[in-house]
């Protein structure tokens, strides 16, 4: 693959997820009466601009992702927008008018609107994640995957201990099967290739503890799991694909949870973390295989984007949606100096993250383990 094809389908796939982040912010801000100065796609210089009732559209040299300046708002690049409309509005070029600019700044919104601002970037994540994967399953070629067994290998140990043709399978030690993914996932999770099983047998709910699975082992002595049964398939229909996205996005999602989970429990380790670099290089090899190997791999960034930014953390969107609860609770605002005082602890606590990420993806670039 070659690296250019990397870099633009990683600006594509970046762009994507951010810009549709930060317009769910502006939307909802735009929906909420608030006075939104900026709306950018792109960062770095300005190569266009428009205003347009209050705020200013503008397109920026580096096209990566995007930003939404609110009225009032403690950040960076809302700062630079009003900095940026005092400088046109002393010089007189192209000056928003005064008139136009009829949203209330965002510290006057109610709690519940700033709430909604704040948690709308991640809600439009997880809207772009369901979009693609809907693309995704209409135009796979093959019927949808279920999750009712068609058959059981003969002698296959799974149904010697327990399976059986016809069973839909619910449930994989006890977490709840979304789409046909959920069962390989947990089973690959499983330890000694074994795992509970709760299924639905002639309209019943059946346990099954302890079903187990044949092993085989390759030239390397590694062991691996054989299924031994293989499922139905499930006719392509407007509503059964959009049944399938459905699910699909909820197992995406939870793919995000149990990974940050087995991390804390040190299941996972720490060592395994990917970064930026890591990032492009996935999408470099999913673009390589194809636009659907590309689109299932943006589909997983956007939703893990969107969760990650609704963990109750001081620099994410989570985080002020925390402090905006307790405001609405308490009727007092979190003070300003103790926001802000734990934001840049936790920017430096990602930051370092980052770096650490980062080095993981250098050194597995390094040493060929990417």
């Amino acid at each position: 693959m070659s690296v250019f094809i990397t870099l633009i389908a990683a600006l594509v796939v970046f762009s994507a997820v951010i810009a549709i982040h930060e317009f769910g912010h502006f939307a909802v801000a735009k929906l909420c009466g608030i006075q939104v100065n900026e709306f950018s796609i792109g960062m770095g210089p300005v190569l266009w601009k428009k205003n347009h009732k209050g705020t200013q559209y503008s397109l920026r040299a580096l096209p990566v992702g995007g930003f939404v300046a609110l009225e009032g708002e403690e950040s960076l690049e809302s700062q630079q927008a009003e900095d940026a409309r005092g400088e046109r509005e002393a010089e007189d070029v192209n000056p928003i008018p005064p008139e136009q600019r009829t949203g209330i700044p965002l510290p006057e919104a109610p709690v519940w609107q700033r709430a909604l601002v704040m948690a709308a970037g991640a809600f439009m994540n997880f809207v772009l994640g369901f979009v693609v994967l809907i693309i995704l399953v209409a135009a796979q070629d093959d019927a949808i995957t279920s999750k009712t067994v068609y058959a059981v290998q003969d002698g296959a140990l799974c149904g010697q201990t327990g399976l059986q043709a016809g069973d839909e399978i619910l449930a994989v030690n006890g977490r709840r099967c979304f789409v046909a993914n959920d069962i390989l996932y947990e089973l690959v999770r499983t330890e000694a290739y074994r795992a509970d099983f709760t299924v639905k047998r002639d309209g019943q709910k059946v346990e099954l503890p302890d079903v187990q699975f044949d092993t085989w082992q390759d030239e390397n002595g590694e062991t691996h799991m054989t299924l031994g049964f293989s499922v139905y398939g499930i006719e392509k229909t407007p509503l059964s694909v959009l049944k399938e996205a459905w699910n699909s996005t909820l197992y995406y999602g939870r793919i995000v949870f149990t990974s940050l989970a087995d991390l804390l429990r040190g299941r996972e380790s720490i060592n395994n973390l990917s970064g930026p670099v890591g990032i492009v290089t996935a999408i470099g090899q999913a673009a390589s295989y194809g636009w659907q190997d590309l689109l299932e791999l943006l589909a997983l960034i956007t939703i893990n984007l969107g969760i990650f930014n609704l963990l109750p953390f001081p620099a994410l969107d989570g985080g002020k949606v925390v402090f905006l609860i307790i405001e609405g609770i308490t009727g007092r605002a979190v003070p300003e100096k103790l926001q802000s005082a734990l934001t840049v602890a936790a920017f430096g606590l990602l930051f370092a993250l980052m770096l650490f990420a980062t080095y993981n993806d250098i050194i597995r670039l390094v040493t060929g383990a990417m």
